[in-house]
């Protein structure tokens, strides 16, 4: 190697110091040639091994593995260039990686009623769900940056439903392809979409933007844009009767349209300005494929089309809350005698850290076009951070539901008929509203497990004041990586 030449000089350059070296005497006064001679040999022979050694050096050098007979310095070397360059692979393998992110989840839930359910059914079930997301960065428009969305979900097993003719089903955790076998536990591309981000105003500096433009397209779940709140629409870790995970009249009563899996086709479109951050401000407009639409069976024809309003703010002292208010549409839903229809409503979803470690949440919607079984919902609770009692991680969720039944649907429920069967669908007069309590624990076990025991109470199922009572039992298993 061309490192080392200077080490490797020719030996008359050495001779004024080898004559420097010998006693002044000997110079001075007459001149030794044995000794001088003896020096000279000896020195060949240090300059011939250093030869030696830097061929072998160089020779050892231009092999890519690292020998046990080499120098030792050769295999140092290697060693050192070696490790450089598995930091250079791992650097370059860390930016090929920049801004992947992936999450994946497992919930078990186990359920069971207190007293079996009149006229037979289910009264205790298991069930399984996996999913799984990865995020992709998909490039950049000028200064506008996009990423690809991807949610594969699977399970078995579909829960307890809605025994004794309740709105809500009691697990919302539960997924299984509809009208297959328990045993079928296919693997579903449930959500891929894109979004891009375009910061505001268009050419300028967008590292000082405060403002700017989402806009996302492919299948989606509506709910993750719109009807949000922070501790009540996550059934894997929060609450899991479906009234409290979003707004029950989208969700129970099916006004959103989504397909049998939950998802479906759309578009949406949302400002968001951060100016006066921490408090941010926003407004965001879906338009999603409704009935045969969302299974990509039809067109978008009379889709499922909502306006939300939103605002995250600081108070009680500076706490964190989110406010959103949202009207919707939807083209073609169907009323509780089958009729396909256009139905609308106003809804509003809000939550709000009032304490350290407590956190309130409200949810209510109103019915504005649409004959349904009910035409009003309420839900109301809050969750308590286990700071309180010495587990920082646990947390103790507390919610309350109101199902009210509509004009339309008391008059008809006694002999509506939508089947054509001959035989009444309900055989009752409906009337008040299905009342929904549940409590929860979450018990932190560590950073990726999770155990909840969970209660739920159900009054007047379904407006059916005849009915008895539901109280259902559970525990849920959350793996999280």
């Amino acid at each position: 190697m061309a490192l080392y030449g200077p080490l490797f000089r020719p030996a008359s350059l050495l001779l004024p110091l080898l004559a420097a070296s010998l006693p002044g005497g000997v110079m001075a006064g007459g001149v030794d040639d044995a000794q001088i001679l003896h020096r000279l040999n000896t020195l060949e022979e240090r300059i011939q091994r250093l030869e030696r050694e830097k061929e072998e050096l160089q020779r050892s050098l231009e092999e890519p593995y690292i020998s046990a007979e080499e120098p030792e310095i050769a295999a140092r070397l290697k060693a050192v260039e070696s490790q450089v360059n598995s930091y250079r692979r791992a650097a370059r393998t860390v930016e090929s990686l920049e801004g992947i992110s992936a999450g994946v989840g497992l919930t078990m839930m186990a359920q069971g009623l207190t007293d079996a359910p009149a006229g037979g059914g289910k009264d205790a079930e298991l069930n399984y769900r996996g999913d799984a997301t990865v995020s992709l960065p998909a490039g950049t428009l000028g200064a506008a940056e996009g990423f690809i969305f991807t949610h594969f979900r699977m399970g078995q097993g579909l829960g307890l439903e809605n025994p004794g003719g309740a709105f809500a089903s009691l697990d919302s955790t539960s997924f299984q392809r509809p009208g297959s076998e328990a045993s079928d536990s296919t693997v579903l591309l449930a959500q891929a979409w894109y979004q891009l981000n375009v910061p505001l105003p268009l050419g300028g500096n967008p590292d000082l933007s405060r403002r700017h433009v989402e806009f996302n397209f492919g299948k989606m779940d509506p709910f993750v844009f719109f009807d949000q709140n922070a501790i009540a629409d996550d059934e894997t870790r929060g609450f899991v009767n479906q009234s409290f995970i979003h707004n029950p009249l989208l969700d129970v009563g099916g006004d959103v349209g989504v397909d049998e899996f939950g998802f479906t086709p759309g578009m949406r479109l949302a400002y968001i300005n951060d100016f006066y951050k921490p408090q941010q401000y926003g407004i965001s407009l879906g338009v999603f494929g409704s009935g045969e639409g969302a299974s990509f069976s039809d067109s978008l024809d009379s889709p499922f089309v909502i306006l939300q309003a939103e605002t995250a703010q600081r108070l009680f002292s500076g706490l964190a809350g989110n406010y959103r208010f949202y009207a919707w549409r939807n083209g073609r839903r169907v009323d509780f005698d089958g009729s396909v229809t256009t139905h609308g409503g106003i809804g509003l979803s809000l939550n709000q850290q009032v304490a350290d470690y407590t956190t309130l949440f409200l949810r209510a919607g109103q019915q504005t076009e649409g004959r349904v079984a009910f035409d009003r919902a309420l839900t109301v609770g809050g969750e308590w951070g286990g700071s309180y009692w010495g587990r920082g991680a646990d947390a103790l969720g507390v919610a309350l539901g109101w199902l009210a039944i509509s004009d339309d649907f008391r008059q008809a429920s006694p002999t509506l008929d939508a089947d054509g069967d001959g035989v009444p669908d309900y055989g009752y007069r409906a009337g008040g509203s299905e009342q929904i309590a549940e409590i929860y624990y979450r018990y932190r076990l560590n950073g990726q497990f999770e155990l909840s025991p969970n209660l739920q109470h159900v009054r007047n199922p379904g407006g059916n004041g005849g009915a008895a009572a539901l109280t259902a039992l559970g525990l849920r298993v959350q793996l999280s990586f």
